[in-house]
């Protein structure tokens, strides 16, 4: 099979953290072949998607004393050439957010992507219909106390009834922006001025005193939980996602956690959403993460598994089936 992966720059990936590299080297030791290109590489030429594109193969990292290890040079590219992504079998659309203008418009090239000969994951349609935050509205029984205004009197009014809440920017990404506040807070107004920028709706959750004790990250395929991964802050930081620090370590999937995930999951089949990560704080859902979910390399770590083979299998036997 051919796998192509749209991604940021490789040379700024980690092939100890990231998830993308860990699906790459997965389809690779499966004995796939593997193609990297970039959002800015797509285009719609007579009506079908292309993209500038590289083969790559990838040096596997080794799990030593606990911890992953890589190679230097981790990564070798073929020459660039423009390739028809319906020769592909699955196209995995791995861009890290913000959700600009741009990467929208590479989601409506995406759009030109036959899905009778290739897979593509996520289905763009999905991506554009849920914004990681917003996307969480429609479980109501699943969330904390949320709502989502740019208006600092129904914020003011909010976080009063709550005494503490968070706030959070709709486009964000790896807790960039996320703020603890009090309506006491001499600052409240001038945050709230910084967060919306007078224009933005955002939104304000109240806080869960249980994100003390880790946000879990639980990873699904297809809507059904493979693994989960607990992103516990660290010093004096509130916030767990392991770009600003957090300690990933090892956590269960309840029972409450799999009533959210069957919550979910008809929504994200529905909406073309096969491989995402919601986050779960003291059994409430906070976010859901469709654009480039991440966490695979921390929960193999830990939990001696091989998510990325697990993915990459779902993908062949779907591929049969159709």
């Amino acid at each position: 099979m051919k796998f192509a992966f749209i991604i940021d720059p490789i040379a700024k990936l980690d092939p100890g953290h990231d998830t993308s590299v860990a699906l790459m080297e997965a389809a690779q030791m499966m004995g796939h072949e593997v193609w990297i290109t970039e959002a800015q590489g797509l285009s719609v030429v007579a009506g079908k998607a292309y993209a500038i594109a590289q083969s790559v193969s990838v040096e596997p990292v080794q799990l030593v004393e606990g911890k992953w290890v890589t190679q230097p040079d981790w990564f070798t590219l073929g020459d660039r050439v423009s390739i028809l992504l319906e020769e592909m079998d699955a196209v995995f659309m791995r861009t890290d957010p913000p959700v600009t203008i741009p990467y929208l418009y590479a989601t409506y090239i995406l759009d030109a992507v036959d899905p009778a000969k290739t897979l593509v994951v996520n289905a763009p349609s999905g991506i554009r219909a849920a914004n990681e935050k917003m996307y969480a509205l429609q479980f109501a029984d699943a969330i904390p106390d949320t709502i989502v205004s740019q208006d600092k009197q129904i914020i003011r009014e909010f976080v009063e009834r709550q005494g503490m809440a968070v706030i959070k920017p709709l486009g964000g990404k790896a807790g960039e922006g996320i703020l603890l506040v009090e309506a006491s807070d001499r600052n409240f107004n001038s945050l709230i001025e910084i967060s919306t920028q007078g224009k933005t709706p955002i939104m304000v959750q109240a806080y869960l005193p249980a994100a003390k004790d880790g946000d879990k990250r639980i990873i699904l395929l297809d809507g059904v939980p493979i693994g989960a991964v607990n992103r516990i802050p660290t010093g004096k930081e509130f916030r767990g996602n392991m770009a600003v620090g957090g300690r990933a370590a090892q956590v269960e999937i309840t029972d409450r956690d799999r009533q959210i995930c069957d919550q979910v999951a008809p929504a994200l089949r529905r909406d073309g959403l096969f491989f995402v990560g919601i986050d779960v704080i003291g059994g409430y859902l906070t976010e859901v993460n469709v654009t480039s979910p991440t966490g695979i390399r921390e929960i193999d770590r830990l939990e001696g598994v091989k998510l990325g083979k697990q993915v990459i299998t779902w993908v062949e036997k779907r591929w049969q089936k159709e």
